[in-house]
């Protein structure tokens, strides 16, 4: 690990920064006394741990590994003294187009008169011609990996691995967990796209499924159809507060799930506006105390392929004093003009905020916009007091702010997929 050098300007009010870290680009943040855990996107790279109780001197305590080279271990939280980290299919998107090579080698034929070549196979699948061999190499291959593994981090700098837990599929995505359940995004045998399946960690050394759920057409072993194509309609994560998860549900917007009896999960609403938002649901999480005397619960879509004209992906409030049926209240935007990057290459628009309630504000991450703090003191004018937009890393035009977290000190750790994590002292 260096300390970066900064290569082009910082865009900054009410956050100083502390420290800038040259770290392998990240999917998830988590802090927890004293310590941030990061989740990186791309192997050899797995999980750091950083000891961050002097936020301008962090240092590195532990690195561990992803499983094998084909997967991926982005995402991490901790509760009391586990950790989990979750293993999933790198490059996932790219692989799953090897499940179409003969179906589009046989359309290709039935339109040409005869054997599609590398580059007319490779056009018809989106990829360059160079990769068709991957993609075969891949669909040889296939992908038993998927899942997630847990660890005892009673001493954060030597994580003890418990148990590694296998699903299905390209495997486990984003999740939620406390000291009893895991809340897991993944994969499984029958079900088309991401389900939620609950599993108790009362024996950490061997947790139990106790419950799955599921969107109504993804269960299509038990004989549902779906309406949608591929993965459009599926659970990106489902997060808990009391006795509800608070789940994103990709194109098929938020929804909301009873785990009262946690061994028979109970759809109690929904809701979804696509069409007409182009950008689909990432994260749903209700607020724990209230705010201006009203229930909230914050929305945050995830911005993809940018379509000009289109809104960029932005931050929902809603009114959840029923979670049967959730209700807008306002939303938050940020304007291109807020950020130096918005238009040099990558993304623009909002992923994440951090998954913790810190008062009325809201720590949000907005791709190249940086990160982006917002206050809900009145609900009805989410109202920005504090904004961060780091400098792109050596090699990339504009920096892409993934994940966000914050401790009890205020202080703030912003992650980018590409490459570096910035500390920064909130000062609003």
């Amino acid at each position: 690990m260096t300390m970066q050098a900064t290569p082009g300007p910082i865009v900054s009010a009410n956050l100083r920064p502390l420290a800038r870290l040259d770290l392998p680009g990240g999917g998830e943040v988590t802090i927890k006394d004293g310590h941030a855990f990061i989740g990186h996107m791309s192997p050899p790279d797995g999980t750091t741990i950083l000891d961050i109780r002097d936020p301008a001197r962090p240092r590195i305590v532990a690195q561990l590994a992803p499983p094998d080279p084909f997967s991926h271990t982005h995402k991490v939280k901790v509760a009391g003294d586990l950790m989990i980290t979750n293993v999933e299919r790198h490059r996932r998107h790219f692989y799953r187009k090897g499940e179409r090579l003969a179906s589009a080698g046989v359309e290709l034929m039935a339109r040409l008169g005869r054997e599609p070549s590398e580059a007319e196979l490779a056009a018809a699948l989106g990829v360059a011609p160079g990769d068709v061999a991957e993609l075969r190499a891949g669909l040889a291959r296939g992908y038993g990996a998927g899942g997630f593994r847990v660890w005892d981090i009673a001493d954060p700098a030597h994580p003890r691995e418990l148990a590694y837990v296998k699903t299905g599929g390209i495997g486990v995505h984003r999740f939620d967990m406390d000291e009893r359940f895991a809340y897991i995004s993944t994969e499984m045998e029958g079900y088309v796209g991401n389900i939620l399946v609950i599993y108790d960690l009362a024996e950490p050394t061997r947790p139990r499924e106790v419950s799955r759920w599921h969107l109504p057409g993804q269960h299509v072993a038990a004989g549902e159809t779906p309406v949608w194509s591929g993965q459009r309609h599926r659970l990106h994560h489902a997060l808990r507060v009391g006795d509800i998860l608070w789940a994103g549900c990709w194109y098929a917007g938020a929804w909301t799930i009873d785990v009262s009896d946690i061994a028979r999960p109970r759809t109690l609403g929904s809701y979804n506006y696509h069409p007409p938002f182009p950008e689909p649901t990432h994260t749903l999480f209700r607020l724990a105390a209230p705010i201006a005397g009203r229930a909230l619960a914050l929305m945050i879509d995830e911005e993809h392929d940018h379509t000009p004209g289109q809104p960029h992906a932005f931050l929902w409030v809603m009114d959840a004093s029923d979670p049967a049926a959730l209700t807008p209240i306002s939303t938050f935007h940020v304007a291109e003009s807020a950020s130096p990057y918005a238009k040099a290459g990558g993304r623009f628009g909002a992923h994440q905020f951090q998954e913790r309630q810190v008062g009325s504000l809201v720590f949000a991450s907005w791709f190249a916009g940086g990160l982006r703090v917002i206050d809900l003191a009145s609900p009805e004018e989410p109202r920005e007091i504090g904004h961060f937009v780091p400098a792109p890393a050596p090699g990339h035009v504009a920096p892409q702010s993934n994940d966000v977290d914050i401790d009890p000190r205020g202080i703030v750790a912003l992650l980018d997929r590409d490459r570096g994590l910035d500390l920064l002292a909130f000062e609003g």
